[in-house]
């Protein structure tokens, strides 16, 4: 597969490194030479200067004929003309980043289609449908919505009173059927839990349950459940207005924002927050706002560290939910090893979203995890495919995968080592991200 990306900023860069591990043919443009870098001597890719909207860099870099042209500059105009300049040049396939919600209405897919526009991401729209479903169970440090809301991916910080530390998976204790542990993060590293292995203090532990076992994981893992009520957002960006418009109307929402002409930019688009012209890094002006009264702060400036210190001072005024958008991801590890709250990082999303589009169509979904070296996958089992050929514990699957769940007939159904997998059914796959490829040719038929 040829795949062409223009943009070398953070969104197109991260993309390149994450496609440059595949076997793949990765050529990556960009008007400015500084941000091409030395990527073409540490990755399996083309670089190469160019300005996307021009016709001979197009054709210079070999547009025509490939499988998926992505256009990922900060400008919205320039990417969509990229776009349709390159489905016009040969282009098989389009994908542009945008920051007009409009576009993504449904009603307007087929117009853009008709232009040469195939797929419109909009990064800032993918972090804040992240951040309200944070917020709807506070008791988790991420979480994720599996198959159609048949399965539930819930992320956990473990602490001192959770009644999981020290059993060991192969004493039984969590064969309970109610939940399943497929990964547990432990310092920087991802562990795909086997029999010896056990869960300890301060472990993230990623758990697949159904909807109506999310309360006994809850107890299991030794949480409170706290109703959010009063919400303060640290920086009035893009996706803290996608988020406050997206959270409902009943809660008390505070938008702290040191730029005053934003702030009257943000009066007039959000209704259901109060904006306030301050410095959220500010210790006294967070004081003056009742940061002490606050349920959840949510810190998504366009500064990793301002977001970071901002959380860790949230904690420390007694804060129980804090969620921090940290872009920078040499941070990523640094922010959990901080236990500052929920990490996200709008380029991770946003790659996985688009990395779905190179994977075969048994691939249902996929999404990376942040906090991770990982990817939950949701597959469909083929008639003939390898999955369906026995008991999940004689598929022999690679070492750094493991089979979460299923979903037959709309039904979530836990899986252990007597599982058959039949034709048909919707298979939770969590995987280490060297891994996914491999996973792949078990679902082929």
């Amino acid at each position: 597969m040829r795949i062409i990306i223009a943009g070398a900023g953070e969104v197109g860069t991260h993309l390149t490194k994450l496609l440059s591990r595949e076997n793949m043919d990765i050529s990556l443009m960009d008007e400015f030479p500084e941000r091409l870098g030395d990527l073409a001597a540490n990755y399996d890719i083309i670089t190469k200067v160019g300005n996307p909207t021009s016709i001979h860099d197009l054709r210079d870099i070999g547009v025509k004929g490939a499988d998926l042209f992505i256009s990922v500059t900060p400008h919205e105009t320039e990417n969509m003309t990229a776009c349709i300049i390159a489905k016009q040049l040969g282009a098989r396939r389009t994908l542009a980043r945008i920051d007009n919600y409009e576009y993504l209405l449904p009603e307007n897919r087929a117009f853009f289609e008709d232009m040469g526009l195939h797929h419109l991401i909009y990064p800032e729209v993918l972090a804040a449908h992240e951040i309200v479903e944070s917020l709807k169970n506070s008791w988790l440090r991420y979480h994720i919505s599996l198959c159609d809301n048949a399965l539930e991916l819930c992320v956990v910080k473990i602490r001192e009173n959770a009644d999981i530390i020290g059993h060991k998976f192969m004493s039984g204790y969590f064969a309970d059927g109610r939940y399943r542990i497929v990964a547990i993060k432990r310092g920087t590293e991802t562990i795909i839990p086997r029999g010896t292995d056990e869960v300890e203090l301060g472990d993230m532990i990623y758990a697949i349950c159904t909807k109506d076992n999310m309360e006994f994981l809850r107890e299991q893992t030794g949480k409170v459940k706290r109703e959010i009520q009063n919400i303060i957002f640290f920086g009035g960006t893009r996706m803290a207005q996608k988020a406050v418009q997206n959270l409902p109307h009943e809660l008390n929402i505070k938008i702290l924002e040191a730029d005053r002409d934003l702030c009257t930019r943000l009066s007039e688009k959000v209704d259901n927050a109060l904006i306030i012209h301050a410095d959220g890094s500010d210790m006294q002006a967070l004081q003056e706002e009742g940061i002490q009264d606050a349920d959840a702060f949510v810190a998504v400036t366009d500064s990793s560290e301002a977001n970071i210190f901002a959380c860790l001072a949230a904690k420390r005024f007694g804060v129980h939910k804090t969620i921090a958008d940290v872009e920078n991801i040499d941070y990523i590890s640094m922010a959990e090893g901080l236990d500052i709250g929920t990490v996200l990082n709008k380029k991770t999303i946003t790659a996985s979203y688009i990395y779905q589009m190179l994977l075969n169509a048994s691939v249902l979904n996929v999404r990376n995890l942040t906090s991770a070296d990982a990817e939950i996958v949701e597959f469909m089992a083929l008639e003939g495919s390898r999955v369906t050929r026995g008991r999940v514990r004689d598929i022999n699957l690679p070492y750094d995968a493991t089979i979460g769940a299923i979903v037959r007939a709309d039904e979530g159904i836990l899986v252990n080592g007597e599982t058959e997998i039949l034709p048909g059914d919707r298979v939770v796959v969590l995987c280490k991200n060297d891994s996914l490829r491999l996973m792949e040719k078990y679902f082929k038929n």
